[in-house]
């Protein structure tokens, strides 16, 4: 599974977490508002980063803002 490379594949860029307050789903665990991501994947609705657990972790972008 390709995802699974991804950790160890280059970063792309860095995103600045802007928040981690969700309607839907529980991400202030592991997203902290003010942090900056590394980028190691990302399509048009998502964006894939390292998160505070270490592993990878897919994430709408309006939580990010181009570091």
């Amino acid at each position: 599974m390709i995802h699974e490379q991804w950790k160890n594949s280059e970063t792309l860029k860095y995103v600045t977490c802007r928040h981690a307050e969700a309607a839907k789903y529980k991400v202030d665990s592991v997203l902290t508002p003010g942090k900056q991501y590394p980028v190691k994947n990302e399509t048009d609705e998502f964006i894939f980063i390292i998160d505070n657990t270490g592993r990878i972790g897919g994430f709408y972008k309006d939580y990010f803002e181009e570091a």
